[in-house]
């Protein structure tokens, strides 16, 4: 197989993880801290999609400091194909919950005009957390295309 720029066991790999991990971690935090969130099934949605995310983004870059600490290779097909179908995935649960929520402020703030005065706090963290579940759809993205292209070169 050959090396690809942000692969399994690299350190550019390393950094997509890590950059998944703070961004899902920040999307759920932000929600959490917002008022009646567990009042829209979208926006609990996003929160467990986002917490599949973390753990399975913390897993991975756990997996890629050990291979960068040992010198291992995780570029092997059964590995690669396992971190394609978890990648894909996550990556199709993040932007259906990252899209759903978004519509839901959409409905919120244009539509219904429910972030008013009293509100408008609340819709500025809906907005920063469907923001951030974006950020970390992104990421994973990335990240499914290159273990796909991995998987391809074999």
């Amino acid at each position: 197989m050959k090396k690809i720029f942000g692969g399994p066991g690299t350190v550019c790999g390393l950094l997509l993880r890590i950059g998944q991990c703070a961004s899902a971690a920040a999307s759920i935090g932000v929600m959490l801290s917002s008022t009646e969130f567990y009042n829209r099934t979208a926006f609990c949605y996003l929160i467990a999609s986002m917490g599949l995310q973390l753990l399975w983004s913390f897993g991975l870059a756990c997996l890629d400091v050990y291979a960068l600490r040992g010198k291992k290779d995780l570029q092997n097909p059964i590995l690669v194909s396992l971190f394609v179908v978890g990648d894909w995935v996550t990556a199709m649960l993040s932007l259906a919950a990252a899209c759903s929520s978004a519509g839901v402020v959409v409905l919120f703030a244009r539509d219904l005009k429910y972030c008013n005065i009293r509100e408008q706090f609340s819709c500025l963290r809906y907005q920063v957390a469907v923001a951030l579940a974006f950020v970390s759809w992104f990421q994973i993205a990335i990240s499914s295309h290159v273990t796909f292209w991995i998987l391809a070169s074999v």
